[in-house]
């Protein structure tokens, strides 16, 4: 259970924390990657003022569509954590998706413990610099079913930054709790020291121990490790 004065919300990364950084580095990246050119071209009215904003991204307007498909290529091979980016991938995801071609994975401990948390009276939520569509799509999609329910709240990249501690405290102010009474989880340490900085406590995971010691946060391997009802706020 909650405590009265401890942590009553839980925000976690996706990447590396609940789902496997391979099989969004290795799976859903190279798909979005090859259904670009063919999704921009047969949906280009629909999706108009996201490929503008990709041209006002690289202060260049007069861009064809042709070459913001391979802009938008380029961002994905160098990681971009850039909002046009990241609604298209989660539309293409969502096509491939809903064709049974693509399949959310979500770790066995990380299934277990969310729904153990959820049961115990936390509340649940998703921060990701994948879209926020994105983000529901792979939680529906699971081997494990629609975990979506599970969820009170999903943020992205329009929230802020995922480096900068204005995004974590934007955050607490639209849950509606102090940042104190949230803990964030995420393998990605400039993340957990921006949260940390915004009063969130915060845990790394470390799923396969490469940390090399982080002497400053709670370290976990797996989501079987944290217990928020004993992390005081």
């Amino acid at each position: 259970m909650t405590s009265k004065n401890g942590i009553k919300a839980i925000l976690t990364d996706i990447e590396g924390t609940t789902s496997s950084i391979s099989f969004v580095k290795d799976v859903l990246f190279p798909y979005a990657y090859r259904h670009l050119p063919g999704f921009v071209q047969e949906y280009a009215q629909e999706i108009e003022t996201i490929l503008n904003d990709v041209r006002t991204e690289e202060n260049n307007n007069s861009l064809s569509d042709e070459e913001v498909v391979e802009v938008l290529q380029r961002w994905i091979e160098e990681d971009k954590k850039l909002t046009p980016l990241k609604t298209l991938q989660g539309m293409i995801w969502q096509a491939g998706y809903e064709a049974g071609e693509l399949h959310g994975h979500i770790y066995e401990d990380a299934v277990e413990r969310l729904k153990r948390w959820k049961k115990a009276g936390f509340d649940l939520y998703i921060y990701s610099s994948g879209s926020v569509a994105a983000q529901k799509l792979l939680f529906s999609n699971t081997a494990s079913g629609d975990l979506t329910p599970l969820f009170s709240g999903y943020f992205d990249t329009t929230t802020g930054p995922k480096l900068q501690s204005e995004s974590y405290e934007k955050i607490a102010a639209q849950i509606g709790l102090a940042p104190e009474r949230i803990l964030f989880l995420s393998d990605n340490t400039q993340e957990i020291e921006a949260a940390a900085k915004a009063g969130m406590p915060v845990i790394v995971l470390d799923r396969d121990g490469l940390q090399d010691g982080t002497p400053k946060y709670k370290v976990a391997k797996s989501f079987e490790e944290i217990e928020p009802d004993k992390i005081a706020a």
